[in-house]
């Protein structure tokens, strides 16, 4: 018998599988809570590692892929703001900082509607995982004062740039006071992680209904990510009834603000807004209730 091999762990969290976890409630009773993260960003012109309308040309001005992606900016995140608004759904704003600066009308527009605003680095023409230590403190807290200075608080959670982390981003986003992450895509629960100086909770962020990986990658119709997101929220809904689940919908302008995707993404949305024991909430709110579950010995 060969002798067992320790391979390499990142030390966050241990192997729990689903069942057999203490179980507890969303509130009101329910056992699904829901959100849609809608991604706000701004890429360098002629930089940056946006997703391709078609191959960049090197040592040329990249108009085409910079001017589709802010479309999203310009056009897109309107009409999905417009479709919220008839449907009556919370979002989360993950948003980069250089929103605040590029487009202002736009997030003053989704904090009108009393959005959770979710920090998602300074630009995605970045990654902050091949940054050293203080470079990546510096840019956490870079994105983080910008948006506490119009906020008026800091963001209580985060998520990378092309979900890109360092080996010590859980610990640099617990001490800059940070009480959730999305980066981590491991579960259908909260999930505490471990960091050096304590710990902070990883909320279900999707890589499956989610748009870049859907309809940039895999290169999906909007049909099919229409039909991705009602038959994921239906298996999870049944799902649900053993345990206490977490789905997420992660949208960016550019690719489902698009006319002909928004019209599929309307119908998904009407399809499943009004199911009973479904939680429509933020990943903050989720966060909270956590947090509110542990203080009382719920989760123990």
């Amino acid at each position: 018998m060969p002798e067992h091999t320790n391979l390499p762990s990142h030390g966050r969290f241990p192997y729990d599988p689903i069942k057999g976890r203490p179980t507890y409630e969303w509130p009101d009773g329910s056992r699904l809570a829901c959100y849609i993260g809608l991604n706000l960003e701004h890429f360098a012109f002629g930089e940056g590692h946006g997703a391709e309308l078609v191959p960049a040309k090197p040592g040329e001005p990249d108009v085409l892929n910079y001017a589709w992606r802010e479309y999203g900016n310009r056009v897109g995140a309107w009409r999905i703001l417009e479709l919220l608004d008839q449907l009556k759904l919370p979002a989360a704003v993950i948003a980069n900082s250089a929103i605040y600066d590029h487009c202002p009308a736009l997030i003053d527009a989704f904090r009108a509607r009393g959005d959770e605003i979710v920090a998602h680095g300074r630009t995605n023409a970045e990654r902050q995982g091949p940054l050293n230590e203080a470079a990546e403190r510096t840019l956490i807290a870079e994105a983080t004062q910008r948006i506490a200075a119009v906020e008026g608080k800091a963001p209580a959670g985060w998520l990378g740039p092309w979900v890109s982390e360092s080996a010590v981003t859980p610990d640099l986003l617990a001490e800059a006071g940070y009480g959730y992450v999305l980066d981590w895509c491991m579960d259908d629960q909260p999930v505490w992680l471990k960091t050096r100086g304590g710990r902070i909770l990883s909320v279900p962020y999707p890589q499956e209904a989610n748009d870049i990986p859907s309809i940039a990658v895999r290169k999906d119709s909007a049909a099919q990510f229409a039909d991705i997101v009602t038959d994921m929220f239906d298996e999870m809904l049944e799902q649900s009834r053993g345990e206490p689940l977490v789905m997420g919908i992660a949208l960016h302008p550019y690719i489902i603000g698009q006319p002909h995707r928004l019209r599929h993404l309307r119908r998904a949305l009407q399809q499943i807004r009004d199911r009973p024991g479904v939680w429509w909430t933020t990943p903050g709110a989720i966060a909270a209730h956590v947090h509110t579950l542990e203080d009382s010995g719920a989760l123990k």
